[in-house]
């Protein structure tokens, strides 16, 4: 679903991708590690098209999407969950949600049962304000939002960041859920090793902008990932 060959990106005069080389497969969690400041967020902005790559290539299902937008990736099918959710907090969950209908066609504009379904908080809560809820129900809010726009590619950044535990394990299950539907590819970053892990079908370790681990789980030296990682 994804192909990335040699990304890489600039802020100003400083460079922050180094040559990335990924994939990300249909019916898989490729899970993207390593701690702060390496790049994993930079990373997903050129994916969801909120900051261009400098070079290198980027294929969505088949096609060259690197100078896309985001507005024309959401179209193509790349959901984005951001880093801190980004929800309109003076909207309802209701009203939120809605912003997801943007890139649909004017028949799928509606919110599907399953989304209550996988958070059945956000149907208690439709009309209260997005900025009201606790962090674990933006976070849900901003997932579902993401889920709306109907994705081939869903990007997560940092989903787990300032939630408490037993959200944790609901986001987790939803994922996992997400994963054996086998309608989208899930490129997961984050820097809780276990949660990343669990998940994972693909790991790839970044350091300081470049690649510097990749394996399958099922092949994964599990130790030499963590020092990789620096957990």
């Amino acid at each position: 679903m994804l192909q990335a060959e040699g990304l890489t990106l600039h802020y100003g005069s400083s460079q922050i991708l180094h040559g990335i080389s990924m994939n990300a497969n249909l019916g898989a969690v490729t899970s993207v590690m390593g701690s702060n400041g390496v790049g994993k967020t930079s990373l997903l902005k050129v994916f969801a098209g909120t900051h261009p790559s400098s070079s290198g290539s980027y294929i969505l299902d088949g096609e060259d999407v690197t100078r896309c937008r985001s507005y024309d990736l959401a179209v193509r099918g790349v959901g984005y969950v951001p880093q801190g959710r980004l929800i309109f907090p003076m909207l309802t969950v209701r009203e939120n949600l809605e912003t997801g209908f943007a890139c649909l066609q004017r028949d799928e504009r509606f919110v599907p049962d399953e989304i209550y379904t996988l958070f059945p908080v956000l149907k208690t809560m439709l009309y209260r304000r997005g900025g009201d809820l606790s962090g674990g129900q933006q976070q849900q809010l901003a997932i579902a939002r993401a889920l709306i726009t109907k994705p081939k590619l869903l990007l997560l950044d940092e989903p787990t960041e300032g939630i408490q535990p037993n959200i944790i394990t609901q986001i987790g299950e939803v994922i996992s859920f997400l994963r054996n539907q086998k309608t989208m590819a899930i490129v997961l970053v984050e820097q809780y090793f276990d949660f990343a892990f669990g998940l994972a079908d693909q790991i790839y370790a970044v350091k300081r902008g470049e690649v510097v681990y990749d394996s399958k789980k099922s092949t994964i030296d599990k130790s030499k990932l963590r020092t990789s990682v620096g957990v």
